[in-house]
């Protein structure tokens, strides 16, 4: 059977427990639902922390927890965490997040770490460093044009080219933050015209809103991924309110299944589809 992963992203760095009571917040929080998402099908988990104010937070050291937590509970799971600045963290912060962590996996927003005008010496040490860890980066990608733009990048060198793979927001600036899965053609179209994205490099999607489970369904049709959880998305394709976001994947890999794909089966299978060269 074809491989179609599922990540799931349980928490995000906005909601809290007043959108959802099972929202994971704490570490504890985040293990326990590590063990049940994959349980229901996850190959790998999306990872945020908060601190003690319940704000998420870019801490080295619980990152450094939570990867061990998680690791003692869930050694086959793949866990990827992120550099989300959430308008507060700089560059220069989102860089040392990492370097001090060295995690196997990371999302990193381009706009974030490569903007307009920004540090792009700071940005090539970044992408140059981490290729040379052999990390996973998962370049996340908001518009067809960022898409553009991260070709732009590989070609003047930032990025070394063909390295990482990318994920597509949907919705991200739709009315309501609900998704359309036809927004996925626009992305595929620009990554067609790129010359330096490898063109079979993986890509996975995430979806606010109702329509992620759809949004899913059309990823894995068209040859991608999924993210999949609270972070974007309390909600079923019925509108219903999930459960938890163990009963989210479990919707979607049940879907996949009957597409006729499946999970991964290792680690360095899960690292290849988010970036590892």
């Amino acid at each position: 059977m074809t491989k179609r992963l599922i990540m799931s992203a349980p928490n995000g760095a906005r909601r809290g427990k007043a959108d959802h009571p099972q929202l994971p917040v704490t570490i504890e929080d985040v293990v326990a639902c590590a063990v049940n998402v994959e349980a229901e099908g996850a190959d790998a988990l999306h990872t945020h922390v908060r601190g003690e104010d319940g704000q998420h937070v870019l801490d080295a050291g619980l990152y450094k927890e939570l990867l061990i937590e998680v690791m003692a509970k869930c050694p086959d799971l793949t866990v990827q965490i992120t550099t989300e600045a959430v308008g507060r963290y700089s560059a220069q912060e989102q860089f040392d997040v990492v370097a001090r962590v060295e995690p196997d996996a990371v999302s990193v927003a381009m706009r974030e770490m490569a903007p307009e005008g920004g540090d792009l010496d700071l940005a090539r040490r970044f992408y140059h460093d981490a290729q040379e860890a052999n990390r996973a980066v998962q370049h996340i990608l908001y518009a067809p044009e960022d898409v553009a733009r991260l070709d732009r990048l590989m070609a003047e060198g930032i990025v070394p080219k063909g390295y990482g793979s990318q994920l597509y927001v949907l919705g991200r600036y739709a009315k309501d933050q609900e998704s359309d899965p036809r927004d996925l053609l626009g992305f595929l179209a620009a990554r067609d015209a790129t010359k330096h994205i490898v063109q079979d490099n993986p890509f996975m999607l995430c979806a606010f809103g109702r329509a992620e489970t759809a949004c899913a369904a059309v990823a894995f049709g068209l040859g991608g991924h999924a993210r999949i959880g609270f972070e974007n998305s309390l909600r079923h394709g019925t509108g219903k309110v999930a459960k938890d976001n163990a009963e989210r994947i479990q919707v979607v890999a049940h879907i996949r299944g009957e597409m006729g794909y499946e999970g991964a089966i290792d680690k360095d299978a899960v690292l290849k589809v988010l970036g590892k060269s």
